[in-house]
């Protein structure tokens, strides 16, 4: 079979809106799964507030989530190279009540 010539790759034009560059701050991310998708949900917890408040969602196909991981992975890699290792203060998995990012095993049901 011969080969399809590559087509050359267009460059992607991204823009971001006034509201979108402020960005938005979250300490709280949960993540469900079903077998066709990953969600993120992404919240800001206050202290001594008994409830959050979920910011954003986002929703992709596990490929783009493992991506995504290998991403920042690299990102974070970069980052330490240059800054030193990110500490992860009071982190700990044996917690009842765990706050901030982490990861839950929650399967949403098939669709």
């Amino acid at each position: 079979m011969a080969q399809q010539p590559q087509q050359p790759q267009q460059p992607l034009n991204i823009e971001l809106g006034e509201k979108e560059a402020e960005g938005i701050y979250a300490n709280l991310a949960m993540l469900t799964h079903s077998p066709s998708e990953i969600v993120i949900d992404f919240a800001r917890v206050m202290p001594r507030s008994p409830k959050a408040r979920v910011l954003s969602r986002i929703v992709m196909t596990p490929m783009h989530a493992k991506l995504l991981n290998r991403a920042l992975t690299d990102n974070i890699k970069k980052f330490e190279d240059q800054f030193g290792e990110i500490k992860l203060h009071g982190a700990t998995h044996n917690t009842s009540k765990p706050i901030g990012f982490g990861t839950l095993n929650k399967s949403e049901g098939s669709e």
